[in-house]
């Protein structure tokens, strides 16, 4: 989940802010460091280990919640419609484009023991089945398993604002059963190899809809309306808790049998408690009338620059990277520098895919709406 890049804003819109773009763009660094440092030597073993590892999968949680917030701060301005259309329109020709350019660089620039995923697993992908069932749908480019999840709740958010559960108390009792449910049947989910457990439909739903992911929307959406004041102190502090014990049952990793076992051996308490520093750090700048103000104006130029981008860097940045550090392995070059290339590399690589493709589809496609939709009172 990844934050699109917004639209232009308007005069004291607060996406604007230096520090919403700190946030993004530092949480867009963070996915790319742990895949760089941790996880691209764990699933490639060749890949010389690093001698710094950030272990910990933080920063991709953490640009849910904001994707979840900026999604409650940006629904009110348009038509559910027009909503809708706007975020899938930001997101979707993005990851049409780079489904293939993934699929590109394994076919034809990965080493020969990585495998020839074959022309079906592009439609596979563009259909995003991966999520529910990955053996049989394996994902070109493990970053996308987002975007799914996004689209989602953005529907689920245009369809809410219609109805009487979108607003009021409906909305608060529907946000605490979102984190509960999950956090109630996750046991089930994490052990999927003990006969006792439910059937595979099971947990292709679970994973397909991303239930044991729903307290990071609802961390974003209980910090937007804390921020505007629809929530007090004590509800939202009490749901913002009730969220990180959901993260921290979340973060018990699976032991060599592929099953999680809830016992602190099994816990990465370190990632569950960046998490939830995240979202305290989200919900400080929603709250300060003008957060990031004191940035120098050069800092606050480079980093608004790469959150504008960060959407792309996202897309751009695993499949592309692994096979870029492993290439340059086979050369000679370190570790050091194979993980400084795949960072160069997926900031190139995401300000051509913002600037060639998803800025561009998403102006036409809102033009085309708006040309097209019937004219509203």
């Amino acid at each position: 989940m990844v934050v699109p890049t917004p639209e232009p804003g308007r005069p004291g819109s607060r996406r604007r802010e230096p520090g919403w773009d700190v946030l993004r763009s530092g949480f867009v660094l963070l996915v790319v460091l742990y895949h760089a440092t941790h996880l691209g030597p764990t699933l490639h073993p060749e890949l010389i280990p690093r001698r710094f590892s950030f272990d910990h999968q933080v920063g991709a949680s953490l640009l849910l919640v904001i994707s979840a917030y900026f999604a409650c701060a940006t629904l009110g301005r348009h038509s559910p419609g027009r909503y809708w259309w706007g975020r899938v329109s930001r997101l979707l020709p993005a990851f049409l484009v780079a489904v293939p350019i993934a699929w590109t660089a394994l076919r034809y620039l990965s080493p020969e023991d990585w495998g020839d995923p074959p022309a079906r697993e592009l439609v596979v992908n563009w259909l995003m089945l991966g999520n529910w069932d990955t053996e049989r749908f394996p994902w070109l480019d493990p970053a996308f398993w987002t975007l799914p999840l996004q689209l989602m709740a953005f529907t689920a958010a245009a369809v809410l604002s219609v109805t009487r559960w979108g607003t009021g108390p409906r909305l608060r009792i529907l946000l605490w059963m979102m984190v509960v449910v999950p956090l109630l049947l996750w046991p089930l989910r994490a052990a999927p190899n003990d006969p006792a457990d439910p059937p595979e439909w099971y947990r292709m739903i679970s994973d397909g809809f991303g239930f044991h992911r729903l307290h990071l929307f609802v961390a974003g959406i209980a910090v937007w309306l804390w921020s505007t004041r629809r929530i007090g102190n004590a509800h939202a502090g009490a749901l913002l808790t009730l969220c990180g014990v959901a993260q921290f049952v979340h973060a018990f990793t699976p032991g060599p049998d592929n099953v999680v076992r809830f016992d602190l051996d099994h816990l990465d308490a370190m990632a569950a408690g960046l998490v939830c520093v995240g979202i305290a750090l989200v919900a400080l700048v929603a709250r300060l009338p003008r957060p990031g103000a004191w940035t120098p104006a050069p800092v606050a130029s480079a980093v608004r620059w790469l959150a504008g981008i960060s959407y792309g860097v996202y897309l751009m940045h695993q499949t592309v990277g692994y096979v870029l550090m492993r290439r340059l392995q086979d050369v000679g070059v370190g570790p050091l520098l194979q993980s400084a290339a795949m960072l160069v590399t997926a900031v190139l690589l995401g300000w051509l895919l913002t600037r060639l493709v998803e800025r561009p589809a998403h102006g036409a496609l809102m033009r085309t709406w708006d040309r097209f939709a019937l004219p509203r009172p």
